[in-house]
């Protein structure tokens, strides 16, 4: 949030864990092993911008904040996003009257519950120097520079709603007005998505955004991997995340895969992973658009081995996205319909798809993203040459990334239009494979770059 002098554009993040931290410290899954085994220790979700302001104040955060050498001893706000316990955590104030900045006032902001849960602890534990100000969807306040704007977040039942998502804009000195000449953050944690006409408008500079359970079963009102992957490509979308933005995740639960598979799998979207206790410094590059992302990418594999799911996850944070379907309808044929149905469904809704065989006029036109699925179909339907395909992919200037068959694993087909087709599959894929920035291959749901 860059007004202050020293350390200016600086956003500190103490934790970035979820309720239960990473690891769950009842948990032997996978996940919270490689997360204890590493020494990736994630406590309770927090942010202090320019170490005056504090986003949540769970019970983890005072000594989380320590660990990281950190004092919290120049905050004066604290702004709570709603009263679960990892996000309102009053008993820590308890230890600041003892300190040697005891004296000096600190601001308590938030929805009327989590005031509540302070107010009721104050009562039994009275700091004058604490003052209380509960904050609605919608308000907008003024404190120290800084301009604060309360969203309203889906989380949690009706005894703490409503939820916030905090904004935070740093006030260029020379427009005390606030006209948006300087540094702004969304602090986003908790929520379900959100529709767009709900969706805070920033700009913003930086996006902290939770990403809960990873590809595991929804639970609570928290993002997942792809609905985190949706919410971005909204915030693209409209606007708010516009060209150099940062996004991070935060609010990480053990439902995630370890730390480098997490961290591939958000990258792909333009998302960085931090180390509780990371400085950001708001004047650093962004991760989306990179301009080393890879062009073109063909991923491989054999059936059921994830290669479509791989192939959907570098598309799924774009705020457009044109899906190329090969297959062709088969009206008397329900199962196969009810496939070619799954594959709809698992489609982000803003995402176009056009059903084709031919897929050069399409990747010699200007556009967003492109994603093919997939080729053995395209060659199946005989409407275009191998040629005519693998020139267009060499020369798109469209993003695009292509999914097909692995059909070089031993298998002979039983007639000769089997082993024609695995023939020019294998060699279309090899002609394309020599063309892309990258190749992947799946197996198991595990994907390994080849190239």
């Amino acid at each position: 949030m860059g007004r202050r002098e020293p350390g200016s554009g600086d956003a500190g993040r103490d934790g970035d864990g979820s309720a239960d931290g990473w690891p769950n410290p009842w948990c032997s899954c996978a996940s919270c092993d490689w997360a204890r085994t590493a020494g990736e220790l994630r406590t309770h979700t927090t942010a202090l911008v320019e170490g005056v302001l504090l986003l949540d104040c769970g019970p983890d955060v005072p000594r989380a904040a320590s660990r990281a050498g950190v004092s919290l001893g120049s905050v004066r706000r604290i702004l709570l996003g709603h009263a679960h316990p990892d996000h309102t955590g009053p008993q820590s104030l308890l230890w600041r009257p003892w300190a040697t900045t005891g004296t000096a006032p600190l601001e308590i902001l938030g929805p009327p519950a989590s005031v509540a849960a302070c107010r009721a602890f104050l009562d039994d534990h009275p700091d004058d120097a604490v003052t209380l100000t509960e904050v609605h969807p919608g308000d907008v306040l003024d404190r120290d520079g800084y301009r604060l704007r309360a969203w309203e977040a889906d989380h949690g039942g009706p005894a703490i709603r409503p939820s916030l998502l905090w904004d935070v804009e740093s006030l260029a000195p020379e427009t005390p007005d606030g006209t948006g000449t300087g540094r702004r953050l969304l602090y986003g944690s908790d929520t379900l998505p959100l529709p767009d006409e709900r969706l805070p408008t920033g700009p913003y500079d930086l996006v902290l955004l939770e990403e809960t359970y990873g590809d595991g079963p929804p639970f609570g009102d928290h993002l997942g991997l792809q609905t985190f992957a949706g919410t971005l490509a909204a915030l693209r979308r409209t606007g708010a995340m516009p060209d150099g933005g940062r996004a991070v995740a935060v609010h990480l639960g053990h439902a995630n895969p370890p730390g480098p598979e997490l961290a591939r799998r958000l990258a792909l979207l333009g998302a960085e992973l931090h180390p509780d206790g990371a400085l950001l410094h708001l004047d650093g590059p962004a991760v989306h658009p990179d301009p080393e992302h890879p062009k073109r990418v063909l991923v491989t594999g054999g059936s059921r081995s994830g290669k479509s799911e791989e192939a959907e996850r570098r598309l799924l944070g774009e705020p457009e996205a044109v899906y190329a379907a090969t297959a062709l309808e088969l009206p008397d044929d329900a199962e196969w319909t009810a496939r070619l149905a799954a594959h709809r469904d698992r489609r982000p809704a803003h995402w176009t798809t056009v059903t084709t065989g031919r897929l050069a006029p399409l990747l010699r036109e200007p556009g967003p993203p492109v994603l093919v699925d997939d080729v053995g179909f395209w060659l199946t339907r005989g409407e275009e040459s191998a040629d005519e395909f693998v020139t267009a992919f060499r020369e798109t200037a469209r993003r695009t990334v292509v999914v097909t068959g692995e059909v070089g694993s031993g298998v002979v087909p039983s007639s000769a239009a089997g082993r024609r087709f695995r023939d020019e599959l294998g060699l279309v894929n090899s002609r394309l494979a020599a063309e892309a920035d990258e190749v992947w291959h799946c197996v198991a749901g595990i994907a390994r770059q080849l190239k």
